[in-house]
């Protein structure tokens, strides 16, 4: 047992749109993990809250004729309810646009600036003369600055996922009208992340959680570290203190929801929420998804040592989501809804629980199909633990109609001990699929168990014997039932009610595995889980494949351009020169490309598909007039076209002369 509170925080899901799997990669896991230390007697606050602040809330907000509140109350009431139905509880679940959350990030981000943290800065940030505004984050699109590829205003999601500055981003164009976008002066202010390098380092290796969060914030922070803009140009978020114009970035106002949730839980049960943030480290747990890495791991905590706060004690990030194999996309379709593709259809919500948590390792990529799923559930939830419980309990109540007073055999006592103490190495450890597997293991031993014993014929001949099979099999039954709780919580209530109990199984320490329940009168067993049928799971594999045909159907339907617009681009056969790798990449080559009369040089992202010798000679197609990017500290100028997920290179089918406009 730990000797202080916990305080354990999932990543706060963002108002802006529905719940879906790729959430669910993170809350369950942190749900289940919270209910199992509570279970072994840990003090544990689990809090959470609603992103409700930036761009794209304004964006969609605005295309729906509503306000970014009543966009940011619909969604938080939907992500509140769906937890709910996940038998995911929060202590607490704020919101960021709050009166708390508006009065404590206002008092942070002043003490950075009393304790000269943030500085005013004049920069170039994209403007559209045609909405005439600004156009922060979301609303700028263009191209990454970095790799080359097509970028949102604030993070390269698309490719090296690095975080973008307001200006950073190259033929920059507006997300509403799409027309191109113009820099201007305006004036903002920037955290001094630069000024955290060595305490980071420091930091960062003693830091719990994963591993992988470990290892990429360092290898971040040894790349070097840039100061933040912390401001943008909305009327939508927390106002920046003394300056009315501006408002808090989202990634300043959004982890700090996480002091402000806390405030407000303390406030509504007595206690003090300096508790858990104030100090050298605070007792505070992060779960989060692979994506924010960098913000919970190196800004978030530099921010909270320059603000006097105490940092966290551990960041769990998660691997990402797979749909069918199929990198997860709402866009060309592979999304599997949580509520309308789910829990709405009538599917129990523990299924989707022990399927996230037993797949694979937390840290790991997760696939999803409706297939694996039928087969986990069907083979382990209902043909191992439900088999078990049920077959003991049918012959309870067959041979015995009660709980035989007879001792618990020690190598059963010993089998339950065993489990626990795996179960409890590996929650610890955050290897959740491992105490998923020791659970279901001890299913196993039980039901190998009662095959062995035969109770059924036993009772024919020696009713003392078989009275001592029963009751160790019912000890088996007892222990699963504490034990499954974190992973099942609703089906361990259901069991924990056939072993005839009226009260609640999660009011039950774990140490109650090896105690011996009071002999009782069962009633009428049923079978604990149902069987997921072909029929339904036909029906969701069509709905997915429906839903992805339809997105690619309107991928297919490309926006229309003038000639004139398509003139505009200056596409020539280019001749390879020489091809060099990028020191420090995988991906990267530089080439330098003659465009007829010219040499370029062009920093393209295609090292994985092509030998340094494949290309030298060969001609290809090349985007001339792309504004010039750095890439990985090398200027590029231009583009060579590619097309597929293998960058199959555009090249004349007979040779053409270098400098050859594409008309």
């Amino acid at each position: 047992m730990t000797r202080h509170p916990m305080l354990v925080t999932c990543g706060l899901p963002y108002t802006n749109g529905r719940c879906h799997l790729g959430h669910l990669r993170t809350y369950v896991p942190a749900d289940f993990y919270v209910r199992f230390l509570r279970r072994l007697g840990e003090e544990v606050v689990f809090i959470c809250g609603s992103d409700n602040h930036g761009t794209p809330i304004v964006v969609s907000a605005e295309e729906e004729g509503i306000s970014p509140r009543d966009l940011s109350l619909r969604y938080h009431q939907h992500f509140a309810d769906s937890f709910s139905r996940l038998s995911v509880n929060f202590d607490h679940f704020g919101m960021t646009d709050g009166e708390t959350n508006t009065r404590r990030t206002q008092a942070i981000v002043q003490r950075l600036i009393d304790r000269g943290y943030v500085y005013r800065k004049v920069i170039q940030q994209s403007y559209c003369p045609k909405c005439e505004r600004f156009l922060p984050d979301r609303y700028v699109e263009g191209i990454c600055p970095y790799c080359g590829v097509p970028a949102r205003g604030d993070e390269c999601d698309q490719g090296c996922g690095r975080h973008l500055e307001p200006g950073e981003i190259k033929s920059a164009c507006c997300k509403v009208c799409r027309s191109p976008a113009e820099l201007r002066e305006q004036e903002h202010y920037f955290f001094r992340l630069s000024e955290f390098k060595d305490f980071l380092l420091s930091y960062l290796p003693d830091l719990g959680g994963t591993q992988i969060a470990r290892n990429y914030a360092l290898g971040w922070v040894k790349e070097g570290l840039h100061d933040w803009c912390i401001t943008r140009t909305l009327d939508w978020g927390v106002k920046f203190p003394g300056n009315d114009n501006l408002v808090v970035y989202v990634w300043v106002d959004a982890p700090i929801g996480y002091i402000s949730f806390t405030e407000e839980w303390a406030e509504n049960h007595g206690k003090d929420w300096k508790t858990y943030w104030c100090g050298d480290t605070a007792p505070v747990t992060h779960f989060i998804g692979s994506d924010i890495i960098y913000h919970h791991t190196i800004f978030w905590p530099s921010m909270l040592r320059g603000a006097g706060y105490g940092v966290p004690q551990a960041i769990v990030a998660s691997g990402m989501l797979k749909v069918n194999d199929q990198k997860f996309s709402k866009s060309r379709g592979y999304v599997v809804w949580t509520n309308e593709d789910y829990l709405d259809k009538g599917l129990p919500a523990d299924y989707l629980r022990y399927y996230l948590l037993s797949y694979t390792s937390h840290t790991r990529e997760l696939n999803f199909s409706w297939k694996i799923f039928q087969e986990r559930v069907n083979n382990e939830v209902v043909g191992t633990l439900g088999n078990f419980i049920y077959r003991t309990l049918y012959f309870t109540r067959k041979f015995f109609v009660t709980f035989p007073d007879v001792p618990v055999d020690g190598i059963i006592l010993a089998q339950i001990r065993h489990s626990t103490d795996v179960m409890e190495e590996a929650v610890r450890g955050y290897e959740f699929k491992s105490a998923v597997d020791a659970l279901m293991g001890l299913a196993a031993y039980g039901n190998t168990y009662i095959q062995n014993q035969a109770p059924w014929q036993l009772v024919k001949t020696d009713q003392d014997a078989a009275a001592r099979v029963i009751r160790n099999c019912l000890q088996l039954v007892h222990a699963l039932a504490l034990l499954m709780e974190p992973v099942m919580p609703e089906s361990a209530q259901r069991i924990w009610e056939m072993m005839g109990n009226s009260d609640r199984v999660d009011t039950y320490p774990l140490r109650e595995a090896l105690e011996y329940p009071s002999s009782r009168e069962l009633p009428a067993p049923t079978p604990p889980f149902v069987k997921m049928e072909d029929d339904r799971i036909r029906d969701l594999e069509k709905l997915l494949k429906k839903r992805v045909e339809e997105a690619m159907n309107k991928a297919k339907k490309t926006e229309e351009i003038s000639i004139d617009e398509f003139g505009r681009m200056d596409i020539r056969i280019g001749k390879i020169l020489s091809a060099n790798r990028v020191k420090g990449s995988k991906k990267l080559l530089v080439l330098s490309i003659d465009i007829g009369g010219e040499e370029r040089q062009v920093v393209s992202g295609i090292a994985e598909f092509y030998t340094v010798e494949d290309l030298i000679g060969k001609e290809v197609a090349i985007l001339v007039n792309l504004a010039p990017a750095r890439i990985f500290g090398l200027e590029s100028r231009g583009m060579i076209l590619a097309a597929g997920d293998k960058a199959s290179l555009l090249i004349p089918l007979h040779p053409v002369e270098a400098g050859t406009k594409i008309r």
